[in-house]
């Protein structure tokens, strides 16, 4: 079993996985199809959220109380969170402009942003996955984080550091990005479900490994609502959806993180003793670990995607293309319905 889940809060554990599915989708909704909710969900509240931000470590930094006792302060203070926050945000303005061809979101040349943001996103969860191994060494360690978390690196770390450097080179036609006819969506053909496959299961793994804590929802849920999205009414939508959608739950992850680090919500991973709780972090690492589960879902993290890498190589060679400047899925089901969307005279 992959989470422990089971006990008095198991029925409080299930209703808050379905809470943060539900709600992560009807928000995405909300921003997506108008730009009124696209700037009010993605400019404006960001931006009340930074002063918000700015004005907890200001106190910290003067000793109010009511500062070092936030709990943005002391449970949300590590750097890969506000990276993640702000990537993810970045990418969701960027990619409103893309779709309603605001300023450079015009540009042939703008259309590569979407692979640079979510290559800078992956990157940024890479660099974690290597600072965890390098704590905990290639057999296995515990090592405690700046936000009172005891992690478990070892080579699973590594080789899901290595699976994420690959899901990079998964993503293909980066310049075939367009925008939909009711310009509700940006859409990327090419990225049908064999990356979004490679990209899932080395994602769950990054958080299963790095946010144990909170992997039951931002590993679980967080991934399987764009994913959910793009497979019933939004075929092509998925990398807008994906930054949508973690924007949003880093930005309430921040501001009310005890939702998933206290009872009766809080969920943990298999590697810790089932009596474990994050309460117990406080007073030292678990006497023991089963990252069993840790190991196997990294080896098919790196298995997945050296399979799908190597579909595309196989694909491109075939057709006689470079599979970064020219889409390599065009055959594909997936790819032909998110084109039958694009607006009229997009796509060559």
């Amino acid at each position: 079993m992959l989470f422990n889940l089971y006990g008095e809060f198991s029925g409080y554990q299930l209703l808050g996985w379905l809470l943060v599915f539900v709600g992560l989708i009807v928000m995405n909704e909300i921003g997506r199809r108008t730009k009124f909710g696209g700037i009010l969900l993605f400019v404006a509240l960001p931006l009340a959220l930074t002063a918000y931000f700015i004005a907890i470590y200001a106190g910290a930094a003067a000793g109010a109380e009511w500062a070092l006792n936030n709990p943005t302060y002391v449970h949300m203070n590590s750097w890969f969170h506000y990276a993640k926050l702000y990537a993810a945000d970045i990418g969701c303005v960027g990619f409103m402009m893309i779709k309603y061809k605001w300023g450079i979101g015009k540009k042939h040349w703008f259309k590569a942003w979407p692979f640079v943001i979510v290559a800078i996103n992956i990157l940024i969860a890479v660099a974690s996955d290597f600072e965890s191994f390098f704590k905990g060494g290639m057999t296995g360690g515990w090592w405690l984080s700046s936000e009172g978390v005891w992690l478990y690196g070892g080579w699973w770390n590594l080789l899901n550091g290595l699976a994420g450097i690959l899901n990079i080179l998964c993503m293909t036609g980066w310049w075939s990005v367009y925008s939909s006819k009711k310009q509700q969506d940006m859409l990327w053909p090419d990225m049908t479900w064999c990356f979004i496959i490679a990209y899932d299961v080395w994602n769950f793994q990054y958080t299963y490994l790095n946010l144990p804590t909170h992997a039951w929802y931002c590993g679980l849920a967080l991934l399987l609502a764009p994913t959910f999205a793009n497979m019933l009414w939004n075929k092509g939508g998925w990398i807008q959806n994906r930054a949508n959608t973690l924007a949003l739950w880093c930005m309430f992850a921040q501001v009310f993180p005890l939702f998933q680090d206290t009872a009766p919500f809080n969920v943990l991973p298999s590697l810790y003793p089932s009596t474990y709780t994050v309460a117990d972090m406080a007073a030292g690492a678990p006497a023991s670990a089963n990252p069993t589960a840790q190991g196997v879902i990294s080896i098919l993290s790196l298995a997945v995607n050296v399979l799908v890498l190597a579909f595309i190589i196989k694909r491109a060679k075939a057709a006689h293309v470079n599979p970064y400047t020219h889409d390599v899925f065009v055959d594909q089901k997936d790819y032909i319905e998110a084109c039958a969307r694009a607006e009229e005279g997009e796509i060559a």
